[in-house]
């Protein structure tokens, strides 16, 4: 049997060149590279190269989006228009972005209720609740993302921050159920679940603590538990359970965990993987050079290519997805220890949750480089309430951001990337500064020099490179450097947050958490 499900096309706008996508009739046939032997023949299948690799709630989401599309452009709808782009479509895309931030900027107000208020100034605008609201709001990253290349983040960052915001205000079956179906909106919040999981079980599941802040084992509940488990498995029901019963979840698991594309995307995400790859180059270059290497036996597929796809490393040793996995475990255990024995109530949640998203961009397979947001917005609640963590995430939205500059490529882009990001970032650190002047300083040198070197590496990239005759021999190397200069940035950023986590103390108090 095969479900239809017609929708609208996807479109990206890079300046004043637009890309639109047959998008939403992929979702249920499954067979759209025609590669399902048990799906029958079907007049729509086969009709685009491209497959929805999100959850079934994104496609329901996206197929009541189409009866509004509708409305502003029938032909939009018609999934043989691969390529299709008219001024009412990207109308429609712009206005259906900005429409479902409205949950976004919810969500941001219930955040800014849970923020302790200690730190309170005379004027407004230097208030931890207003500070917060303009770094959630006014996110650069989320905003290039969500406003030019027509993704509904915002919508999605929503759920997760309301999530939040539901389990600092104690209402934890809220916060698990919002969790849950947003897992089945986009199924990239996976990296940050197990926080999710350790900290319900060890604040809702046992409802008493010992003076010192560990578990009193005898206060158990094994109500709250198949409370929690029930609501996961009816969301989950109630998502995947049509699959199930058309015997279809293989194919829906084929699409979501894609592991042929290869270890990185086409621009590699800023990360250990961008390192590595970054090494395997070098020392590929220095073997031919010194002549220790035979350049019959190097891999024609290269990394530096620009093209999705699997690769094997020339000098170092070939990543698999398995590689990926182990290291991105080994990389949140310690975190996850942290939460479970050094409880320190929900904002301990939040660190953990950061370290994961973060840990899981660090080692991740075919990481993208947008999923940096996920670690920056909530890092963003964070950095209003302790100037050690105000530093991180400083270091890391700054780096994480500029990560994101080859996205919009375009000469009319290029002044507005720029300027935005200036506003932004200027703003975070001026606001943070003022919040914790009565504090040590947010940077040290190193720190400074590295983040004033994202200027000069801006400059070589968009004004001097392409002026040079190596952009025709080296057309990747911009966004390789963008990459590797990136990436060392969010390691720091990642390995002194950890480093506060495992050096902070417990929390110890006599009541549940």
């Amino acid at each position: 049997m095969w479900i239809k499900l017609v929708g609208s096309v996807r479109c990206r706008s890079n300046g004043g060149a637009h890309n639109c996508r047959g998008y939403w009739q992929l979702v249920f046939g499954f067979g759209a590279r025609g590669d399902s032997p048990q799906m029958p023949s079907h007049p729509h299948l086969a009709t685009s190269e491209w497959t929805l690799d999100y959850p079934p709630f994104f496609a329901w989401f996206e197929y009541i989006l189409s009866h509004v599309a509708k409305y502003f452009d029938q032909e939009m709808l018609n999934v043989r228009n691969l390529n299709y782009s008219s001024s009412r479509t990207l109308l429609f895309q712009r206005f259906s972005v900005i429409f479902m931030d409205v949950l976004f900027v919810y969500a941001v107000h219930e955040c800014c209720k849970c923020i302790d208020g200690k730190k309170v100034g005379k004027e407004l605008t230097e208030k931890p609740k207003f500070i917060l609201s303009v770094l959630l709001l006014w996110n650069f990253g989320l905003l290039i993302v969500d406003h030019i290349h027509f993704q509904y983040n915002g919508f999605l960052f929503g759920l997760m921050l309301l999530s939040i915001a539901r389990l600092f205000q104690k209402r934890h079956m809220e916060g698990a159920f919002l969790f849950a179906v947003l897992l089945h909106f986009k199924h990239i919040y996976l990296y940050v679940a197990p926080a999710y999981g350790v900290y319900l079980l060890r604040s809702y599941c046992f409802t008493a603590n010992k003076p010192d802040g560990s578990i009193r084992w005898n206060s158990f509940s094994f109500v709250r538990v198949i409370s929690l488990g029930l609501v996961v498995f009816l969301v989950s029901a109630l998502s995947l359970g049509p699959f199930l019963a058309l015997n279809q979840l293989p194919q829906v698991f084929s699409r979501l965990f894609p592991f042929k594309r290869g270890l990185c995307h086409a621009y590699w995400a800023p990360n250990f993987w961008a390192l590595y790859n970054a090494l395997d180059k070098v020392l590929s270059v220095i073997g031919l050079k010194l002549k220790f290497l035979d350049p019959n036996n190097i891999p024609k597929a290269s990394m530096t290519s620009g093209l999705v796809q699997q690769f094997q490393h020339t000098v170092l040793p070939s990543v698999t997805p398995l590689a990926t996995l182990i290291c991105t475990l080994i990389a949140i255990l310690p975190s996850i220890f942290c939460l479970w024995f050094k409880p320190q109530g929900p904002r301990g949640f939040l660190r953990c949750l950061t370290l994961c998203a973060l840990s899981s961009f660090m080692f991740g397979w075919h990481v993208h480089e947008k999923a940096i947001l996920l670690a920056v917005l909530p890092m963003s609640l964070l950095s209003v309430q302790k100037a050690g963590d105000a530093s991180i995430f400083l270091i890391l939205t700054t780096t994480g951001h500029y990560s994101l500059f080859p996205l919009l490529f375009t000469a009319p882009e290029l002044p507005i990337k720029i300027l935005l990001m200036l506003l932004f970032t200027i703003y975070s650190i001026s606001s943070l500064k003022t919040l914790f002047r009565k504090e040590k300083p947010l940077f040290n040198w190193m720190e400074t020099f590295y983040l004033l070197g994202l200027g000069p590496l801006e400059v070589c990239c968009e004004f001097v490179f392409p002026f040079t005759s190596w952009k025709v021999k080296y057309p990747f190397l911009p966004l390789l450097l963008t990459s590797v200069y990136c990436a060392v940035g969010i390691t720091y950023a990642w390995f002194k947050l950890y480093v506060s986590v495992l050096i902070d103390p417990p929390v110890g108090k006599t009541k549940k958490q």
